[in-house]
């Protein structure tokens, strides 16, 4: 398969008026480079509208993978969610629950999180909360087999069953 195309997009209100230099993008794309993806960003906008934009971009633009980090929690200013939802077609709520589970081992505040993951055409969208934890976390779940056989799906390729891969036989 051809190499998986990513953009990460920081969706910072903060980080966009330069009040600080986000941490989690970068870690989100050194991630992503490392997995062998060709990777764009970190593309720092305000949260809000500009993440819509964003991500209509990305999705016209033909990304496999979109990785959004911040505006996932509770202030009235964190609206990545509504933002992604505007977008997608169709959740994919088992995304967003592994990394959010891979979080609560480390800290009872990742359940704060309302990241969603879904589909818009052939572009896989995930959001993560704005940390560094958050980041790493999000790349646990996130790995070149996970995104292989979700963009796979995505361009309507067969499903891998674990039995095949091990055995050669059918599940």
């Amino acid at each position: 398969m051809t190499s998986i195309s990513a953009l990460v997009v920081v969706a910072s209100n903060r980080a966009a008026d330069g009040v600080y230099e986000d941490t989690s993008g970068p870690i989100l794309v050194q991630g992503f480079a490392a997995a062998g993806f060709g990777v764009a960003g970190p593309l720092v906008v305000h949260d809000g509208d500009e993440v819509e934009q964003a991500l209509r971009d990305a999705v016209d633009d033909g990304f496999d993978l979109v990785v959004t980090s911040g505006g996932t929690g509770l202030t009235s200013l964190d609206l990545t969610p509504e933002m992604t939802r505007r977008v997608i077609e169709r959740e994919v709520p088992g995304i967003a629950e592994a990394i959010r589970a891979v979080g609560l081992a480390a800290t009872p505040f990742a359940a704060i999180s309302r990241a969603v993951a879904g589909v818009a055409g052939s572009t896989l969208i995930v959001n993560v909360a704005g940390s560094r934890g958050a980041a790493k976390d999000a790349l646990g779940v996130l790995t070149a087999e996970f995104v292989s056989h979700a963009v796979s799906q995505l361009h309507d390729g067969d499903h891998v069953r674990a039995a095949e891969e091990t055995t050669g036989g059918t599940a």
